[in-house]
Formats: structure tokens, sequence, C-alpha cells
């Protein structure tokens, strides 16, 4: 069974920083792109930013310049360090990914989310 499954969640006051893992685990062949998405309450599911195997990112305006998004393709990990936190930032934030069981069979799987919330 295939898995996504993210850490690193928690409170932290407005200008702090926190790091959030996301590590696949299962029988995987490859991963192509992998993003992290964010829902805060009454609000829809939003792309944070998103990074491909080559290590092509994109990101939200809102949150360029403060996060960054990297990942590890030997150990199937995804990291995202966020920097200069507002209360906007508040949120689920999920780990998504393109998961390669085989060269030819593929699916996109989501992992359970942690809470990051931003307050003082």
């Amino acid at each position: 069974q295939v898995q996504l499954v993210e850490s690193g969640g928690g409170l932290v006051q407005p200008g702090g920083s926190l790091r959030l893992a996301c590590v696949a685990s299962g029988n995987i062949f490859s991963i192509n792109f992998m993003g992290w998405y964010r829902q805060a309450p009454g609000k829809e599911r939003e792309l944070v930013a998103r990074i491909t195997d080559g290590g092509t990112t994109n990101y939200a305006d809102s949150v360029k310049g403060r996060f960054n998004i990297s990942r590890d393709n030997a150990k199937s990990t995804m990291l995202l360090q966020m920097n200069s936190l507002k209360p906007e930032d508040t949120a689920v934030y999920y780990c998504n990914g393109r998961i390669y069981t085989t060269r030819y069979t593929s699916f996109e799987l989501w992992g359970q989310g942690t809470l990051v919330t931003v307050s003082s």
C-alpha cells in the first residue's frame, strides 16, 4: 500500500518558521510531481507549491519569497520550509503526488494533512 505521510505542523507565532515533511512509502517505482496544498477553514483547497522530479518549482504568489519546496528523490521525501509566517497561512497542509507503481501505472495520492496555526 502506498501512502504519503506529513509531519511538522504545529503552532507558531507570526514571523516564525516551520518545516513540513512528506514521506512516501510503499510499492513505489517513481514519483512525478509532488506538491503542497492547504485548506483554511471555510475556504477551498489551494496550491501552495509544487516540484517536479527534475526539481522545477512553482509557488502561489502569496508564499513566494517566504516558502521553499524541495525533495529528495532517493528518499521519496518532500520538504516545505516556511518562513515569515503570517496568520493567513493558518490551514491544514496536504501533501500530494503522482505516484508510479510501475513504469506505466500511476495515480494521484494525498496525505492526511497536518495543521499549521500561526497565532500570537
